[in-house]
């Protein structure tokens, strides 16, 4: 079992007794949202006991803590993926720590490619439900009673009032929003077209290799969730270009201002 103790206790110790209201988890080429924050408490990954070390380009691995718009924010600069071989419970161990300070929502943010032919590069898309292609799942063994339920219902994973928050906070800032589902695989191979043709009969529309394991384990252990997925390029086979991670962190370097201006209306909304 991962010592949750040990982590909260040297994050009080640094913060002083941060209390945060809303995590943020900023995904691949996002990090611009990190200058949003008021910080108060900046605590890279390795400081904390249990937190992994973020290796993944365009991720900087460290806990900011602060405010956005007057609200009390742990904003985490980048994120743990399966694919830099952290097991799933050290992926999703850092929301379950911010959860047990006080956290009570999480906003996801990530980089993903577009599966929806409708769609194009540098879309938002709210994400209204998923489909866990990674094969695993973060509440496998022994269930921890302390954190969440042993059969946690996903109906709602997704939070409705978030959603609609979010959809009220992209119409008055004049972004058009896109909707649908996320599709997760493991990566880092990007996936092949074959993939992706099937994935879009399944019902995905936008496909990335993190978030699912996060949700998981947030809806499980209480927090509502709410996701924000950039559509940094288009799926395997959809173009017919080679997929780059230069073409995913560009993309999210123009399109960072105005995702974060969103999340920043959605926090003052909430």
């Amino acid at each position: 079992m991962m010592d949750y103790k040990a982590a909260c206790d040297r994050i009080n110790e640094l913060s002083g007794g941060f209390k945060p209201e809303i995590i943020v988890v900023l995904g691949s080429g996002l990090a611009g949202f990190a200058d949003r924050v008021k910080a108060e408490t900046v605590i890279p990954y390795g400081d904390i006991p249990g937190f992994g070390i973020s290796t993944a380009p365009y991720h900087n691995g460290r806990l900011i803590l602060g405010t956005v718009e007057d609200k009390r924010v742990a904003c985490m600069d980048g994120r743990l993926h399966l694919y830099e071989g952290h097991g799933l419970e050290g992926v999703v161990f850092p929301l379950r720590v911010l959860r047990k300070l006080g956290a009570d929502k999480i906003f996801l943010t990530n980089a993903t490619g577009g599966i929806n032919t409708s769609f194009k590069v540098g879309d938002i898309m709210l994400v209204e439900d998923h489909i866990n292609f990674q094969g695993r799942n973060p509440l496998m063994g022994p269930n921890d009673e302390e954190l969440g339920v042993r059969f946690p219902d996903m109906t709602y994973a997704y939070n409705p009032e978030l959603r609609r928050i979010a959809e009220e906070c992209a119409d008055r800032l004049g972004i058009e929003l896109k909707k649908g589902v996320y599709i997760a695989c493991t990566g880092p191979s990007y996936e092949t077209p074959a993939e992706i043709r099937a994935f879009r009969l399944l019902g995905a529309d936008a496909v990335g290799m993190s978030t699912v394991p996060e949700v998981i384990a947030a809806v499980h252990c209480g927090l509502k969730v709410l996701t924000l997925s950039l559509i940094t390029n288009m799926a395997a086979g959809i173009t017919g270009n080679k997929l780059t991670m230069e073409e995913v962190a560009e993309t999210g370097r123009q399109r960072s201002l105005v995702l974060g201006g969103l999340v920043s209306e959605i926090i003052k909304a909430c």
